[in-house]
């Protein structure tokens, strides 16, 4: 299975001991994000290592690592799609639902916000691993 992915639950992937780094890891699960949230990340990289307790080199590794486990796709590959996004209500999401629709994939996120529009499918992290017990 397939799915875009938030930037906030790409976030968790830094947290000691964190469920969704085991589903990003997951070797039968692909993950695809705008480039942009990679930016996001580095850019916040200082609030990430407050939030989480980890150390610069803890979170240089697991930066290097998020970007084995998920495809950073550049805006470049959607940009086409962003007119079709623009009538979501949050802005700040534009971007997953463009790389979505290009994709035709579902996105993983648990921002409510998501769960408003209706371009594109999304999973909370709670319907995505009661999806993934139903394909065992």
């Amino acid at each position: 299975m397939k799915f875009v992915v938030d930037t906030n639950i790409l976030i968790t992937f830094f947290w000691k001991d964190s469920f969704t780094k085991g589903l990003l890891l997951d070797q039968n699960l692909e993950f695809f994000a705008p480039e942009y949230s990679l930016e996001e990340i580095n850019r916040n990289f200082s609030e990430i290592i407050k939030k989480t307790g980890i150390s610069l080199d803890e979170f240089k590794i697991l930066r290097k690592d998020l970007a084995i486990c998920v495809e950073f796709i550049p805006l470049e590959e959607y940009l086409e799609f962003l007119k079709n996004a623009f009538s979501i209500q949050n802005k700040e999401d534009i971007d997953f639902i463009a790389l979505a629709l290009k994709l035709k994939l579902p996105i993983w996120s648990n921002d409510k916000q998501f769960k408003k529009q209706k371009l594109v499918k999304t999973f909370t992290t709670r319907e995505l691993v009661k999806l993934i017990s139903s394909k065992d």
